[in-house]
């Protein structure tokens, strides 16, 4: 587990606290162990404050703009995302009651670890992390809350073409399933992806379509 952040450089070497990091409420009600939740209160503002700075001396924008980025690669849906690239979920302590971590779980973690990586080796390394794993989808321009289906609408209504989204697959047990979905326009499939639900597979096909639309 210390070596959750090695390829950016960083061994956590506190054992203790990395745990209580990767601690949800709901094993150490069982255990009798704290849980990450003060580390996710303080790693919380330790990413805004990194954030807030790259955004300030990287760019010219106004206030209101630069909170509104900040907002959007701080939110629950970027860490979430962000989580994906060190495969955090799979460290995750829960209780016997819950099966597996969810999104909001997952997002929560990665404050709590931003908050030991600070307190343990200093905001130099949350800043470190943050260029290496957060920056490049800041200049991919990422948007996280975006309704692709919204999107992938509104771009064929102005041809008058039709969009359709087909289950193709589902498999997994019942509480980790898995869902294949691929969107067709005008009988044409323009994109495939799956999801861990209907919806969130159909958000990422539309996606991948409307992306292809607008090159």
């Amino acid at each position: 587990m210390k070596e959750i952040f090695k390829e950016y450089g960083i061994i956590i070497e506190n054992d203790k606290l990395l745990k209580v990091a990767l601690t949800h409420s709901s094993y150490s009600n069982e255990h009798n162990t704290e849980s990450y939740e003060r580390l996710e209160y303080l790693g919380d503002a330790v990413l805004e404050i990194v954030c807030s700075d790259y955004l300030y001396n990287n760019t010219d924008y106004e206030e209101g703009k630069m909170s509104k980025l900040r907002s959007l690669y701080v939110c629950e849906n970027a860490l979430y995302e962000y989580s994906k690239e060190i495969n955090l979920k799979k460290y995750i302590l829960l209780g016997n009651g819950i099966d597996e971590a969810n999104k909001t779980i997952i997002a929560d973690v990665f404050e709590a670890l931003m908050a030991v990586v600070y307190l343990e080796k200093g905001l130099d390394a949350v800043k470190k992390i943050f260029n290496e794993l957060i920056v490049p989808y800041i200049i991919r321009k990422e948007d996280f809350l975006m309704d692709y289906k919204s999107l992938l609408q509104e771009s064929v209504q102005t041809v008058k073409k039709s969009v359709e989204y087909k289950l193709i697959n589902e498999s997994g047990p019942a509480h980790k399933k898995d869902f294949e979905v691929e969107v067709i326009i005008d009988g044409l499939v323009f994109g495939k992806a799956h999801g861990g639900s209907k919806k969130e597979a159909e958000q990422n096909a539309a996606k991948i379509a409307y992306m292809k639309r607008a090159k």
